[in-house]
């Protein structure tokens, strides 16, 4: 493209790049900009002075994360158990819950079921944990107190603090709150399936499950795959929030995941250095896995982000 050319598409389309202008700008300012940060991870950084007068440690704190591989491995097996077991359990529910709504006939049931599964979304996970506290405390949950005075258990279930919990309590979570999210992006697919195909099957004499299986499930794998690839991005990632508030000195065993290994030793432990090493690492390692699941997906199925 020629220098002119460029100059009159700029042109015509001014409008639609002044649109965009605030969104680059925002996100040169608050995602690129701090990249100049990463260099802590070379240096001996200290609190108060200034980054880049910090002497140069080359890769020296990249070393230490491997020598601490026991520990790394254990932050490791916790952030990719339950971010897995949350990805495949969150869309594979939420791929079965929208096609089983799609299949209600009572609309305005429809809607009040879509609106009450929506909402858990829209909700902080301070709230949400407020509302696993008040069903799971081990003295004073409901769930812990009706199975006392049904005699089921002498004592209450520490749900929040027993680390054998940890994983399923963090899936569940996920699941509840991001249910109707994820139900919604598979309507809008199931929206889009061409009716003319039901209206065949119908006169070829197929019943509900057989639409539901020959039609709507392979109608919603692309879409799904597509899902499960941008989801994998993320990884290596946990919401802090979550996190934060979940972990607990009794759990951390098995709740600690990589952002919480991070924050302890960046604000807690100060150890800036350190901490943006494994920062670098964990984003390398999650660009990695997407490319390979995305070249994975496009080699079974051809539905591929790239």
């Amino acid at each position: 493209m020629s220098k002119q050319h460029l100059t009159k598409r700029i042109a015509r389309y001014k409008i639609i790049y002044l649109m965009m202008l605030p969104g680059f700008l925002l996100t040169l300012v608050l995602a690129y900009f701090p990249m100049g940060g990463l260099y802590m991870a070379f240096s001996y950084f200290r609190i108060g002075r200034p980054l880049f007068e910090a002497e140069f440690a080359g890769l020296t704190f990249f070393r230490y994360v491997i020598r601490d591989s026991t520990l790394m491995l254990e932050v490791l097996r916790n952030t990719l158990a339950m971010n897995i077991l949350s990805i495949l359990v969150g869309l594979t529910v939420a791929l079965f819950f929208s096609i089983m709504l799609n299949e209600v006939g009572n609309r305005h049931i429809k809607k009040i079921i879509q609106s009450v599964s929506f909402m858990p979304f829209f909700l902080s996970w301070v709230i949400v944990y407020n509302i696993m506290q008040v069903f799971l405390s081990a003295g004073t949950g409901i769930i812990n107190v009706f199975l006392m005075d049904l005699g089921v258990i002498d004592h209450g279930i520490m749900f929040l603090s027993d680390p054998s919990l940890s994983w399923p309590l963090v899936v569940l979570s996920n699941l509840w709150r991001m249910l109707g999210y994820n139900a919604v992006i598979f309507l809008s697919s199931i929206a889009g399936i061409d009716t003319g195909l039901y209206e065949a099957a119908n006169i070829d004499g197929a019943d509900r499950l057989h639409r539901i299986r020959y039609i709507t499930l392979p109608a919603l794998l692309p879409t799904f795959q597509i899902l499960l690839i941008l989801n994998f991005g993320w990884v290596f990632s946990s919401n802090f929030e979550q996190f934060f508030l979940f972990t607990n000195a009794m759990n951390r065993p098995t709740m600690e995941v990589f952002d919480m290994f991070i924050f302890r030793f960046g604000m807690r432990q100060l150890n800036f250095s350190y901490a943006t090493a494994v920062g670098i690492l964990r984003s390398v390692a999650g660009f990695i896995l997407l490319i390979i699941v995305n070249q994975i997906s496009k080699r079974m199925e051809g539905s591929s982000v790239a």
